[in-house]
C-alpha cells in the first residue's frame, strides 16, 4: 500500500508486486489553512485502508515510515491488526513518533533511536539491504560499468531525485576530479541534460572517465561495488547501504530535511565511517579539498572502509521479518 505517485508504486511494479493506492498526506510544513484539506485526505486514506484491511485480513502489517503508513497503521489498529512500524533515520519525525503509539514494536537501525521510544518499545535491528551489496566484486563490477578496473574510482549520487547543490558542485570541479579518478554520476532526471553536454565538452580522455547516469535500477549494485570512495546525501539508505559494503564517504545532509540527515551524518563521521560537509560549504569548494585529499590517501579512506565495515548488521532483514512473525503469531 502507498502513494500512487510515489516511487513505492513504481518499484513495486518493477518487483511484481501487488500495489494498492490509498489518499496521503502530509503535515509536515503546512500551513494552518491547509490542515483541513488535508485532514480529510487522512480520513480518506484511512477509510480506503480500512477496506482493504478487511478484504486482505493480514495478520501482522509492516509500515516503513512517513505520513504515507499513518492511515495504514491506524486503520491496522482500529480493525485490532498488530503493526510493526520500521525507522530506517536515527531520529523519528512527527509521523512515526504518533504511529508508534499504534504500533506493537518499532525496528530501529540504530541503537541510540531507542531513546525516543517508551522502554521496550524499540528493538534495534539494523538497515536492511540486498544481499547482493555484501557480495559484490569490484573487478566485475567495473567492468559492468565499462569502467577501467585499476583505477580508483568515485561514485556520486544524491538519491532518486539527484542533489542538485552536489551535482553543481561536481560540475564545477569535473576537470580536476578527473585527474585523480574516474567517476560514475547517478545525478537524477533534473540535471541529466546538462551534465551530458558537460561531459561532452570535455576532452576526449577525460570523457571516457566520466560516467553519468540520470538513475540506475539493477545496475545500482555495480556503482556501488565498483566505488573506492562516495559524495552522497545522507537518507536512510546511505547509512545502511554504505556498511555493507564498507565503503567510505563523504556526506552532505540535504538542507531541507530537518535534521533527520544531519543526525545520520554526525552517526557515521562519528564513527570515522564519512566525512561530512555541510550543503552551505559547497559553494566554498570545501567539496574538492576533502576529495583531494581522500582520493590520494588511501590509507584514510582504509580507515574509513573499516569505519563503516563496523557498523553492517547484515541479518538486518531477517531480524524485522522475525519481528513481524512474533506480533502475528502473538495476536
Amino acid at each position: 500500500m502507498g502513494n500512487a505517485s510515489g516511487i513505492e508504486a513504481k518499484l513495486a511494479d518493477r518487483a511484481g508486486l501487488s500495489f494498492l493506492s490509498i489518499t496521503t498526506a502530509s503535515f509536515y510544513g503546512a500551513a494552518p489553512w491547509a490542515l483541513p484539506a488535508r485532514l480529510v485526505r487522512l480520513a480518506r486514506g484511512t477509510a480506503q485502508s480500512l477496506n482493504i484491511i478487511s478484504r486482505f485480513t493480514p495478520q501482522a502489517v509492516l509500515a516503513t515510515g512517513g505520513y504515507v503508513c499513518a492511515a495504514p497503521v491506524l486503520a491496522a489498529w482500529l480493525r485490532r491488526v498488530p503493526s510493526v512500524v520500521y525507522l530506517p533515520d536515527l531520529a523519528p519525525g512527527a509521523a512515526i513518533r504518533v504511529l508508534s503509539r499504534f504500533a506493537e514494536v518499532v525496528a530501529v537501525t540504530f541503537p541510540e533511536s531507542r531513546d525516543y521510544f517508551a522502554p521496550g518499545k524499540a528493538v534495534v535491528t539494523g538497515y536492511p539491504v540486498r544481499q547482493e551489496l555484501f557480495e559484490t566484486d569490484k573487478t566485475l563490477s567495473r567492468r559492468a560499468l565499462d569502467l577501467e578496473v585499476s583505477e580508483t574510482t568515485l561514485l556520486v549520487l544524491g538519491g532518486s531525485q539527484g542533489a542538485h547543490s552536489i551535482n553543481v558542485s561536481i560540475g564545477a570541479i569535473l576537470e580536476d576530479l578527473l585527474q585523480l579518478c574516474q567517476i560514475v554520476h547517478i545525478c537524477g532526471e533534473r540535471d541529466a541534460s546538462w551534465l551530458l553536454s558537460r561531459r561532452d565538452d570535455l576532452p576526449s580522455a577525460l570523457a571516457a572517465r566520466y560516467k553519468v547516469f540520470p538513475y540506475l535500477h539493477e545496475e545500482m549494485t555495480h556503482a556501488l561495488g565498483a566505488a573506492d570512495l562516495a559524495v552522497a546525501r545522507a537518507g536512510a539508505a546511505t547509512t545502511g547501504e554504505f556498511p555493507a559494503l564498507g565503503l567510505p564517504s563523504v556526506l552532505i545532509p540535504y538542507p531541507h530535511a530537518g535534521r533527520h540527515q544531519d543526525r545520520n551524518a554526525d552517526y557515521m563521521s562519528r564513527n570515522q565511517a564519512a566525512v561530512k560537509i555541510a550543503d552551505e560549504d559547497l559553494a566554498t569548494g570545501a567539496l574538492l579539498e576533502v576529495l583531494s585529499q581522500l582520493l590520494t590517501d588511501d590509507a584514510k579512506r582504509a580507515r574509513l572502509a573499516e569505519g563503516a565495515r563496523s557498523l553492517a548488521r547484515p541479518d538486518a532483514a531477517a531480524r524485522i521479518a522475525q519481528l513481524v512473525t512474533d506480533v502475528a503469531l502473538a495476536n
